[in-house]
């Protein structure tokens, strides 16, 4: 293999659709780890977020972030908005976890990418296509079937599920208007500031053991592992098709909550779900096809 193919632009997009994927699969593993964790919600993010962080500061080294303390002060109000807005979708995100089932969780977050193009094209007018616009109606609709029909006693769980959702929609449009801000720092940051928030609400100084492990695999598994791959797949891909790639998480969370548990989902979860994970794949479809058209259908 010559050096230019070796970095065409062909290989550089399977690096990062490889890396993207396996950080889809690492987060899609969320409910299941929640689930095996029997300790309070508060105990568990504490934990979670502390041992998350000190995991990726492990890896920030290797990743070229060297000067963190520099990064920070560098940041400005709008870094500290990114964390506060991923500290709060982090904290609903867990929560839903706990009072709704893990479909609906995953199918819920599953129109974040269509939610970050609407908040786009309102906050900075920054018009999206039509294809995406269809798509987004219909994930959108599939989310309110879901919602309005959801099993008794889910209604809440869903309802911060929608709540992280918008608020991570929310965050990853500060994030693409300023491309300055450091992502792996204020990531480090917001599970720091989970763990501070939450470590006098619960009982974190008398966790059993099994719990505690299950929580440190959990935090090193979301962050120091799926943060990573994640943020070097995604300089490799454009926004949207990140974005969507990211949702596989989606489908195989409930996949593993069946297979782990029994957990089987609900009517209206199964349709409202087929309905995003449609819109999902056929947005993707379409803009593979329009990348193609766009360099003269050549090959890899």
């Amino acid at each position: 293999m010559t050096e230019s193919s070796a970095h065409s632009p062909s290989s550089h997009r399977r690096l990062g659709l490889t890396l993207v994927t396996s950080a889809a699969v690492a987060w899609s593993l969320s409910g299941v780890f929640v689930r095996l964790i029997h300790v309070d919600t508060y105990t568990m993010v504490a934990w979670r977020g502390l041992i998350g962080a000190l995991g990726l500061a492990c890896v920030m080294p290797f990743m070229g972030q060297t000067n963190v303390i520099a990064a920070v002060r560098a940041m400005g109000w709008r870094g500290w908005l990114f964390v506060f807005l991923s500290t709060a979708g982090m904290l609903c995100f867990l929560s839903a976890l706990k009072h709704t089932s893990i479909a609906n969780v995953a199918v819920i977050y599953a129109t974040a990418p269509f939610m970050a193009g609407g908040l786009s094209w309102w906050l900075i007018r920054e018009r999206p296509g039509k294809a995406a616009l269809i798509a987004s109606g219909f994930a959108l609709f599939g989310v309110a079937l879901i919602v309005g029909f959801g099993e008794a006693g889910n209604l809440y769980g869903d309802l911060l599920a929608l709540v992280m959702t918008l608020s991570m929609a929310i965050a990853a449009v500060v994030a693409r208007t300023y491309r300055n801000i450091p992502i792996l720092v204020t990531a480090c940051l917001s599970s720091f500031l989970s763990a501070a928030v939450t470590w006098p609400l619960g009982d974190p100084m008398h966790i059993p053991l099994r719990d505690f492990a299950i929580v440190a695999l959990f935090g090193l598994m979301n962050f120091a592992i799926g943060l990573p791959l994640y943020s070097f797949g995604a300089r490799h891909l454009p926004a949207i098709e990140t974005a969507l790639i990211g949702a596989v998480e989606s489908p195989l969370a409930p996949l593993w909550a069946w297979l782990a548990f029994g957990e089987v989902p609900g009517r209206s979860t199964l349709v409202g779900g087929s309905i995003v994970f449609l819109a999902v794949a056929a947005h993707f479809v379409h803009t593979e096809l329009q990348l193609h058209r766009n360099s003269g259908g050549a090959g890899p």
